[in-house]
């Protein structure tokens, strides 16, 4: 749940703004109340580095936490010592998003309690690419059959859990044999 004011107001030429602590604290707890499934995580989103500094950041993810978001969503961090003191001011484990390559080492962020690190839209990127060029292909005319880079069955079948689907029709959905 973010507290960037979204979408941007008309006409606006600066930077993103954030709405006010006590309304993305509002958003955060209806969101929560709202919740049915309590395995769904609810991580309470905040540009609030690149914004308006790291105190700021620290006081609302705080309040975050307070209201009772199972995470914090951190974007715009964009050094190891704002990191080292956000984190150190946080309970609640941290997603990490759009941070520089330096800082992503693996060992140093799960010390310092990220539990998840966003390296950029590339899958998705990646993903649309791969869409459009697949497309393109077939309506210039190329054969599906003829098509490179495409998950084999094994992929797919590995992806989708293949061998837990077809266990759980076996389990649920066959009939007993009669003996």
């Amino acid at each position: 749940i973010e507290d960037t004011e979204l979408p941007r107001p008309y006409a606006q030429a600066e930077k993103a703004r954030l709405i006010s602590r006590p309304e993305a604290v509002g958003k955060m707890k209806a969101a929560i109340s709202a919740r049915h499934d309590p395995n769904l995580v609810i991580a309470g989103r905040t540009s609030a580095t690149a914004i308006t500094g790291v105190p700021d950041c620290i006081d609302r993810c705080r309040a975050y936490e307070d209201a009772g978001v199972d995470m914090t969503f951190l974007v715009g961090v964009k050094s190891r010592t704002d990191l080292e003191t956000i984190a150190a001011a946080l309970q609640a484990p941290i997603i990490l998003g759009g941070a520089p390559n330096e800082m992503l080492d693996r060992n140093y962020l799960s010390q310092l309690g990220v539990r998840i690190a966003l390296q950029s839209h590339k899958p998705a990127l990646a993903a649309m690419k791969a869409a459009y060029d697949t497309l393109r292909a077939l309506r210039e005319g190329q054969a599906a059959d003829t098509l490179n880079d495409v998950a084999d069955l094994e992929l797919i079948r590995q992806l989708t859990r293949a061998d837990h689907y077809d266990e759980a029709i076996h389990t649920h959905l066959e009939p007993p044999s009669k003996t």
